[in-house]
């Protein structure tokens, strides 16, 4: 498993990030997933969970820094992990963060990355409920709240039209698709989406990192019985789809995506250099929990052999 260390460390940069600003929340939400990803995968051998690790290490070095200005935050990026004063757990106290995910969960925002931190934060505090201290939760409070007036996310549209906003995208018929009625119903089509677009070149709104993260914090807000906040951003995960099939194919401007030679689940494939440009340090760790969390949703073996091959577009 992953050294319980990092649960910790990362629940303190979650809590810090609001100092820094709401993409901050990558770093703490990276850790922590790492974290429950050996969690999940504890059958895996020592061999990906210290290669696991060795990433994490590097986030929480500041390897990857580019999320904000330091100077101007007037704090650094180790800082953002500095431990809390003991103090009282309160688990009714997690309710407050409920509640400031309520504020804006129905509309998309920075590429559902509102409802990712909540969803890793809650499930870290659910599961933990010593962390549940005024301090964590009025921090990470901050944090979902500071996404009240984001904006969908950008995406880019080639050289002539460069990067649109969310909200400055015209979505015609041909994105559309029916509105979800149950948690399986996003999930195969996130997952098809996957399957059908992982090699293609595509850039912004997340990317697919994102697509598949955004799912798989709804399917998480709904195992902990926030069934109704999770109906409530069935639209915002809609129109993250949406977005992403409305970008045009990209391989001239920027190149051919390419796959893993290997699969994180096995150790061969921590033993290279791995890629961590375009924010690869934090999207990889946080994926390879997202993809796992909702690949359990899926019973048919040819479409999740499909998945596991698309998958590795992610990874490379």
């Amino acid at each position: 498993m992953i050294d319980f260390d990092y649960l910790y460390k990362g629940i303190c940069r979650l809590t810090n990030a609001h100092k820094a600003g709401t993409m901050v929340g990558h770093l703490g939400a990276g850790v922590v997933a790492g974290y429950f990803f050996g969690e999940d995968q504890s059958d895996l051998a020592d061999e990906i969970h210290k290669g696991v690790e060795g990433e994490l290490d590097r986030v929480i070095a500041g390897e990857e820094s580019f999320w904000f200005n330091a100077k101007t935050a007037g704090v650094t990026p180790t800082e953002l992990f500095k431990p809390f004063p003991k103090e009282l757990a309160r688990q009714d106290a997690v309710r407050f963060i409920v509640v400031a995910l309520r504020k804006n969960v129905a509309t998309l925002r920075q590429s559902g990355h509102n409802i990712i931190f909540a969803s890793i934060a809650l499930r870290a505090l659910h599961d933990h409920e010593e962390y549940v201290t005024p301090q964590i939760i009025t921090g990470i409070r901050k944090l979902i709240e500071d996404f009240d007036n984001a904006p969908p996310g950008r995406g880019f549209f080639g050289k002539e039209n460069s990067w649109l906003i969310g909200n400055q995208v015209n979505l015609t018929a041909d994105t559309d698709f029916p509105r979800y009625e149950s948690i399986q119903q996003m999930v195969n089509v996130t997952i098809a989406e996957l399957i059908r677009t992982a090699a293609i070149k595509k850039q912004g709104f997340g990317r697919l990192w994102q697509i598949i993260n955004h799912a798989a914090a709804l399917t998480e807000l709904d195992r902990f019985g926030y069934k109704e906040v999770t109906q409530m951003a069935f639209p915002a995960n809609h129109q993250h789809i949406r977005l992403w099939r409305s970008r045009p194919v990209v391989e001239n401007d920027l190149g051919a995506v390419v796959t893993a030679r290997h699969n994180p689940r096995d150790p061969v494939y921590w033993r290279g250099m791995l890629k961590r440009d375009e924010a690869g340090l934090t999207h990889r760790i946080q994926t390879l929990y997202g993809f796992h969390t909702i690949k359990r949703f899926l019973e048919d073996e040819g479409t999740r052999q499909q998945a596991e091959d698309a998958f590795l577009y992610l990874m490379a």
